[in-house]
């Protein structure tokens, strides 16, 4: 017979396998950890340079709008290239000062101590503009951590800010510390309402909520025009769509004096935010609303009930939306009108893309959202450059949010490693 191998060869085979294995494993060098200082710029660089890169091709757009670069290279290179220094200069001047406010009138202010509020001015309209933009990324944020996509925050805002007028003008004699939180929470409830009804569409019937919640918008939009031009509107308004101011107990108190009119609204708006980031991280509510939104399937097999937390999402995303519209009326404008939301509903869906759907980061986001609107209107009164540049600088850093494999090309970065990726998938928003 042929000689065959012993069986206890085998044996050692495996052996001698499993220990190149270990041998190689413990001569391996162990991954460099990153420092805090690294994560954070990691989780900001997308961002951070997608907004610096609006900027820049805002730039552009300036430039080819701008006669006087024409002008000057009419008049040779060297006076071209000036002009382009100087209307680049001369936008984004007006529009940092308009948002922060003039330097030196902040120095002249706090050296003579005269005139502080005057000189801080346009830095606390920022942050009255932050407001509305805070609440409603919120509402985008928490809708999108659910995985449904809630294109209907202009109408849940409408609806939150006109129940909040019905109940600050109906109800008199109350004393601030009831009626103003019963009208804020009057209008949340709206926008809930609002917010449930496409969510309870989805959960029962499969509809997409896309739709559903655009045409939520128009029905929420041709009801304010009907309550404002009939049961709502103002006595004298000559049919203009506006109701009656609420009433002073009703009105979100200010935190300064005048000329400053910056509300505690925003105090209330950050406060939501770090209590919608901990209960979406740190309790596990937030932790099965995430599952849901994410992956269906692994939610089945938890035992979750999709339809519900279909369901809860868009609601919560709703009652967001209507506490912002609440905000608004009872906090800045005091009365109803056709123009209490500035097409917050439709901006907070860049502005939680740019803070990747965290309710932190949606401060952050908010926050810029709301020096660009304050400092846009300094840069066209001064250079009469229109409202719209700033829109299109926008819609060039929700580009790159929407697509950072554009970023990572143009500035060179890695891709994220897949421990890095977020928990949520949003490739199947408006999924069955």
């Amino acid at each position: 017979m042929a000689n065959q191998t012993p069986p206890n060869n085998q044996p050692t085979e495996e052996k001698t396998g499993t220990v190149e294995i270990f041998m190689e494993e413990l001569g391996r060098k162990p991954e460099r950890r990153q420092s805090w200082l690294g994560r954070f710029w990691t989780s900001i660089q997308i961002p951070f340079l997608a907004i610096l890169s609006g900027l820049l091709l805002g730039s552009v757009i300036i430039i080819l709008t701008s006669a006087n670069v024409y002008s000057g290279f009419r008049d040779g290179f060297l006076p071209g290239i000036k002009a382009i220094g100087n209307a680049i200069v001369g936008a984004y001047t007006p529009l940092f000062a308009g948002a922060f406010g003039s330097p030196s009138r902040i120095i002249e202010a706090l050296r003579t101590g005269e005139r502080i509020g005057r000189a801080f001015k346009p830095f606390t309209q920022s942050l009255v503009e932050t407001t509305p933009y805070l609440l409603s990324g919120l509402a985008m944020a928490l809708g999108f951590r659910a995985g449904v996509f809630n294109v209907g925050g202009e109408g849940q805002i409408y609806i939150g800010a006109v129940v909040a007028t019905y109940v600050g003008l109906s109800f008199t004699g109350l004393p601030q510390a009831i009626h103003m939180p019963f009208a804020m929470l009057a209008g949340l409830l709206g926008g809930a309402l609002w917010g449930f009804i496409p969510g309870w569409l989805k959960a029962k019937t499969g509809s997409h909520e896309v739709i559903n919640t655009i045409m939520m918008n128009y029905i929420a939009l041709r009801l304010i025009e009907y309550l404002l031009t009939g049961p709502m509107t103002r006595t004298g308004s000559g049919g203009m769509p506006i109701s009656n101011t609420v009433e002073p107990s009703a009105r979100i108190p200010m935190m300064f004096d005048p000329p400053i009119t910056l509300h505690w609204g925003f105090v209330l708006s950050i406060v939501v935010a770090i209590l919608v980031w901990f209960m979406l991280f740190k309790t596990t509510w937030g932790f099965n609303l995430q599952i849901a939104g994410a992956n269906k399937y692994a939610a089945k097999y938890a035992g979750l009930n999709i339809n519900l937390w279909t369901v809860m999402g868009m609601t919560l995303s709703g009652a967001l939306a209507g506490l912002c519209g609440s905000t608004q009326v009872l906090g800045v404008t005091y009365s109803m009108g056709l123009g209490v939301s500035a097409g917050y509903g439709f901006d907070s869906i860049a502005l939680a893309l740019l803070a990747n759907n965290n309710p932190l980061g949606c401060i952050l986001s908010a926050l810029l959202f709301g020096l660009l609107r304050t400092g846009s209107r300094t840069m066209m009164s001064n250079t009469g450059i229109p409202l719209d540049i700033v829109s299109i600088i926008q819609a060039f850093i929700l580009m790159f949010i929407a697509a950072p494999a554009i970023i990572r090309t143009v500035y060179r970065l890695k891709g994220p490693k897949e421990s890095d990726k977020q928990l949520v998938n949003v490739s199947n928003w408006g999924g069955n």
